[in-house]
């Protein structure tokens, strides 16, 4: 199979079916079901009040973090390309009484499945990874937006994206910018959380964008960028140096000079 999209689908629609059983409970579903908030601590504490807000979450997977906005009072869409995620992102709307819609379809659909017009875009942790050209992402995440709407969108940082570890030692092992006709190609038996079940779609392939190109696309978009922050941890077990920080987050250990994630938010000129 070539066609790396496709490829990415059947990997994550075998993802969504591992994660929906939460073995290792890093999605924490049993306890999100109980009433408990699911979002990480940064974007929790970053996000403010969403109440009454209309909200569109790309990249939504299984929904977790869409009913979560929903939680807050927002009223939400979540977009997603795997149907087997929506599956599950569904199941678990009515598990909890939360409310929300879930659409199928690629990013560069949204505009046509989910035109809004929208208060909030809301993306975050291992998203543009996925996509090929952040400038057309760019470009999708301001036509949905209502004037004056604003985008919160979490990711790893570049300069993480391009290291592996070796013996102990970080490399940095790829160029800061994928070429969107040439996409990194990685083989992942097991899928992020911990679970040890070994997939058949072990395939993905995946693009690194530089900062200026993540930032220079939304403000070519014609949105204004408003708070762009730096943080040492991430949600996520990246690289087996790294070590647990606080709940569910990670970072390097003590001396290492490396910042993990970037975190924007961007307003739409009115």
């Amino acid at each position: 199979m070539t066609d790396p999209i496709e490829m990415n689908r059947r990997n994550w629609d075998e993802r969504a079916a591992i994660h929906a059983r939460d073995s290792t409970g890093d999605y924490m579903l049993d306890r999100f079901r109980a009433g408990e908030d699911a979002l990480h601590e940064i974007e929790a504490a970053e996000l403010g009040d969403i109440a009454g807000k209309r909200v569109l979450h790309l990249q939504c997977h299984i929904g977790r973090d869409t009913l979560c906005l929903a939680r807050r009072g927002a009223t939400v869409t979540g977009l997603d390309f795997s149907g087997a995620a929506l599956n599950v992102a569904r199941r678990l709307s009515d598990e909890t009484g939360l409310k929300a819609d879930f659409v199928e379809g690629t990013v560069d659909q949204a505009p046509d499945l989910a035109p809004g017009p929208f208060d909030l875009v809301y993306t975050t942790w291992g998203v543009i990874c996925w996509l090929p050209d952040v400038k057309h992402w760019a470009k999708v995440v301001a036509s949905v937006l209502e004037p004056g709407g604003e985008l919160y969108f979490a990711d790893a940082y570049p300069a993480f994206s391009v290291l592996e570890e070796y013996d102990g030692k970080l490399v940095p092992n790829f160029d800061f910018q994928t070429p969107s006709d040439r996409p990194l190609q990685f083989v992942d038996e097991t899928t992020y959380t911990g679970d040890p079940t070994i997939m058949t779609h072990q395939s993905t392939q995946q693009w690194i964008h530089s900062l200026s190109a993540v930032l220079g696309g939304l403000i070519d978009a014609g949105l204004t960028i408003t708070m762009f922050r730096e943080h040492e941890v991430l949600p996520w077990w990246g690289l087996p140096g790294l070590v647990p920080a606080s709940d569910r987050m990670w970072r390097f250990p003590e001396g290492a000079p490396y910042s993990l994630i970037v975190f924007g938010q961007g307003e739409k000129d009115a």
